[in-house]
Formats: C-alpha cells, sequence, structure tokens
C-alpha cells in the first residue's frame, strides 16, 4: 500500500475559496440549448420551454455562474437575432458547428434560465465577425436603465429593470486559426482594449475577461499572453484559460494525472500576467478564468457530419466513465489549489454536449459519472482553501509524465462552523493507499461522510437505461487519530471526508 503524509494547519491560507469557481457552459452547440436546456412541448418543459428536469439537476450540481452564448458560437454571432418576437427572428447558418441555427432561443430566454437556475451570467461578446460597436450595444440592451435605443428596445421586449450583467468575455479563442475572425495578438489586443474601454463607459461595473491561449498546447502560447495584456492590461480584470483533457493510449496513470498539465498551465499564465505587471510597474494583479476546461473523447463535428446542416445535430455527447470521474475530481482539486488566482472557472459543456448532465426527449434528464464529483466538491468546498503539505517516498511511472505523485489532495476549512472538507485522489491504477493527515488544532473532530467514485469497475457509464449506476459510495476505510485521520484510498479513486468540528467551532 502506498503511504502519503498530509499537514493541514487552518492558519495557513491559500485563498477564500472563490464563488464563481463552480461555473458552467452552455453554448449553442449541438444539443446544449436545443433538446438540452430549451425544448417546448416536451413533457419535462414549463411555458417558457425550459426543462425542468435539467434546471434541477443544475441546481442540485451547484453551478454558481454560466457563461453564454459561446465559445466558437460567438464568434458568428449577432445578438439582435435573439431578441424581439420570435416568428420575427431570423435563421441563420452556423458557420462554426455546420449547424442550423433557428434563434428561438436568445438573450432574453438566457437570462430567464440563469435566473432560474439561480445561477450569475457570463456573457461574451463576438469580436470575430464584429466588433467595439456592437458590444457596447449589447451592454446597453442588458444594462442601461432607459431612455435610449437599445435600451428602450429591451424595455419593449418586455424587460423593464436591466439584467445588470457583470461578468463579460471579450471573444473568445481569438489565438485559434479555427475561429471566425481569428487574429494576431496584437490586433486582438489593440481591439480588447478598445472594446473595453467603450463597454466601461456605458457601465463601469463590469468585470471584463480577455481571452488567453485556447489550450497550453498552442505555438503562441505565452507570446500571446505578453501580447495582449501588453495592450489590455490595465482594461481587463481576468485573462482566460481553455483546457480539454484526453485519455493517453498506454498510459493510464498519465489520464488520472491529468490535473498536473492544470497545474502547470495555471503557473504559466500566472507567471506571465506578472511578467507584465512587473515591466508596466502595475500593483494591478490579473486574476484567471478557466472558463472551457473538461475531458473529451469523441470529435466535436464526425467526419460524416461535416457537410450536413443540421439543426441541433448530435455531436460530443461523451458518454462519462467512473475513470473520467476521478480525473474531473483531480481537476477540481486543481482549480481549488490555485483559488488565490483562479477566480472563475466554467466546466464545458452543461448539457448533452460533453457534459455532465444528459437529456434525452423520451426520458428524464439523469446525471452522468463527472456530475458527482462537481455537485460534492461545490457544495462543500466551502470556506477557506487551507495550504496543503503532502509527503511521499513512492512515485508512479507515467510513460507521457514521468514520476507522477500518487496522491493528490486539497482541502477547505469553513471558518463559521470549523468543518473541514477533504478532497483526494489516488492516481495508482494498481495500489490503495494510505492517506495520513495531521491537523495542526486542538480540536477533536467527528467524521460526517467518507464518500468515493472509482476504485472498480473504472468503464462504468450512466446510461439512459441505468442513470445510476455510477454514484458516490459510503466507506468506512477511516480512522480518527489523536493528530488527526487516516483514510484508505482504492486504486484508481476519488475520495471526499467531511470532519465536523466540535459544537460547531
Amino acid at each position: 500500500m502506498i503511504t502519503c503524509k498530509a499537514t493541514l494547519d487552518p492558519a495557513f491560507i491559500v485563498a477564500p475559496v472563490p464563488p464563481r469557481l463552480f461555473g458552467s457552459f452552455v453554448e449553442h452547440m449541438g444539443r446544449c440549448v436545443y433538446q438540452g436546456i430549451f425544448e417546448p412541448g416536451n413533457e419535462n418543459a414549463d411555458g417558457d420551454g425550459f426543462r425542468l428536469d435539467v434546471l434541477e439537476l443544475t441546481r442540485e450540481m451547484g453551478v454558481s455562474v454560466v457563461r453564454y452564448p459561446g465559445g466558437n458560437f460567438v464568434s458568428g454571432y449577432s445578438w439582435e437575432d435573439g431578441v424581439g418576437p420570435v416568428s420575427a427572428r431570423p435563421t441563420r447558418l452556423d458557420l462554426a458547428w455546420r449547424s442550423i441555427e433557428p434563434n428561438t432561443f436568445g438573450l432574453n430566454e438566457f437570462m430567464r434560465w440563469i435566473a432560474r437556475a439561480q445561477a450569475e451570467p457570463m456573457l461574451a461578446v463576438n469580436l470575430g465577425t464584429r466588433g467595439v460597436a456592437e458590444a457596447v450595444s449589447l451592454l446597453e440592451y442588458t444594462n442601461f436603465p432607459s431612455g435610449t435605443q437599445y435600451s428602450d428596445l429591451r424595455i419593449s421586449h418586455g424587460q423593464r429593470e436591466p439584467y445588470s450583467v457583470k461578468l463579460w468575455c471579450l471573444g473568445n479563442e481569438m489565438d485559434g486559426p479555427w475561429q471566425l475572425g481569428h487574429k494576431s495578438a496584437d490586433e486582438y489586443g489593440r481591439l480588447a482594449a478598445e472594446t473595453a474601454k467603450a463597454m466601461r463607459l456605458v457601465d463601469p461595473s463590469i468585470e471584463l475577461v480577455a481571452c488567453g491561449s485556447s489550450h497550453a498546447g498552442m505555438p503562441t502560447f505565452g507570446a500571446w499572453e505578453t501580447a495582449v495584456l501588453e495592450h489590455a492590461y490595465e482594461q481587463i480584470d481576468f485573462l482566460s484559460l481553455h483546457a480539454y483533457y484526453k485519455k493517453i493510449d498506454g498510459d493510464p496513470v498519465g489520464y488520472l494525472a491529468s490535473a498536473d498539465s492544470m497545474d502547470n498551465f495555471i503557473a504559466g499564465v500566472v507567471a506571465t500576467c506578472d511578467h507584465v505587471a512587473a515591466m508596466k510597474r502595475t500593483k494591478k494583479q490579473i486574476k484567471l478564468s478557466f472558463d472551457e476546461w473538461n475531458v473529451e473523447h469523441l470529435p466535436y463535428i464526425p467526419e460524416e457530419n461535416q457537410q450536413a446542416w443540421e439543426h441541433a445535430p448530435r455531436v460530443a455527447e461523451d458518454e462519462y466513465t467512473a475513470e473520467d470521474a476521478v480525473v474531473i475530481g483531480n481537476l477540481l482539486i486543481s482549480l481549488l489549489r490555485h483559488s488565490d488566482r483562479v477566480a472563475v472557472a466554467c466546466q464545458a459543456q452543461l448539457v448533452n454536449v460533453i457534459a455532465p448532465i444528459r437529456a434525452e426527449s423520451d426520458a428524464k434528464a439523469w446525471r452522468q459519472t463527472i456530475f458527482h464529483p462537481f455537485a460534492l466538491t461545490a457544495r462543500y468546498a466551502r470556506g477557506d482553501v487551507l495550504r496543503v503539505e503532502m509527503h511521499s517516498d513512492t512515485t508512479i511511472d507515467s510513460p507521457s509524465r514521468g514520476d507522477v505523485k500518487p496522491v493528490d489532495m486539497v482541502a477547505t476549512r469553513d471558518v463559521n462552523d470549523g468543518s473541514t472538507t477533504i478532497f483526494a485522489v489516488n492516481r495508482s491504477v494498481s495500489d490503495a493507499a494510505l492517506l495520513d493527515v495531521r491537523i495542526v488544532q486542538d480540536d477533536t473532530y467527528t467524521i460526517v461522510e467518507h464518500a468515493v467514485i472509482g476504485g472498480a469497475h473504472l468503464s462504468a457509464v450512466n446510461a439512459q437505461s441505468d442513470p445510476a449506476r455510477v454514484t458516490p459510495l459510503p466507506s468506512t476505510a477511516h480512522e480518527l487519530t489523536d493528530r488527526g485521520i487516516t483514510a484508505q484510498l482504492p486504486p484508481a479513486s476519488w475520495t471526499m471526508l467531511r470532519l465536523a468540528a466540535p459544537d460547531g467551532r
């Protein structure tokens, strides 16, 4: 058995848990919007066409913020197409995903839906095929009270009060050659800065996210961030990161350790942000918005659909396994570990498309395996993220990553009641691990919950025919000690341990 030791001290804090860390993403792609969150006439939908079963699971999942409407989709999108009487809205070609967009779901429908989901909206503006004027008009429509062309247009559409949207993305993945309106770093940096300045003239209270690299493997990674920040540092609040993690042939340990890549990606972007800050001699600190992240296995547009123009085609509808859930749990550990700089994160996407929730027209929506570590982390990662000091005499070999630490862990402490929650992953596919956690505090804890995902049947999925095959299982493989707690972690597993302090201290 692998032995790992960790030390927690409530005095050593990384940062408070960012409320926006548990975000999601809704894009007009595949069946995420249509037949996902929105399906008029479905027996599970309300009068607005919103799938109530999907809404219920969204709230259960603990989604705090939702990014909309893209994604690649936004770089060819005219927001005006999705407002006003539905009967008057145009049907368009969506060039990003080669599909037909009827625009029956748009901005106002999303804002009604997001209120029902009890989450914060994160809107993206089109800086691919459009620019400053269109971004400003959209902000005027959403946030200006009344008395102008676009604010009065909103009122005429039945929404008198402004939406007061705070969080805005200045385009999407503009470093990517696949993006409509793709730009060089200097072109985008100047456009982002000018758009930000104009938008803040309409509403100085907004928070703005500039596009960082689409993934760490981009040939322009690092140079892109530097150039964009040189132009826009003083005008923005966040820089975005996107990453999707895949299985590695012949290297299950490498896949289970995907969070190491996330750690390195975040560290590189933080270093670049701080480098530009030093050059500019500014005390302002740029935070990060990891507003697309997930694991994925299927191609976005299968070869047979490359020339098909369909409405809401089935694309990227991954069926996630118990193994995938373990990886997702570890990625959440990474995000929490970097909560001093990662202030926003959005798992992509919410429904059907690389999603924790699946919905079909003839059945109630169900939870995929990856739903569970997200929901439990969002529910119980409260208070402050604690700095974890970990030691192990053992490493495990990964052909793609080299020596990998066998156990990864993070912990949070709720300052209101003294409760502590530990999230841990055993990345060994063959050996259990004994996790020995020393807690530097006089309180004697009690164990409220010990839940485990993985450890066996790693290829199991939650399908429409068996939607609850993979769920968190209770465990009693733990022991309280006079200095903390020990727990056994099955091979290839994610574990949550909830500890309560006496008298709620």
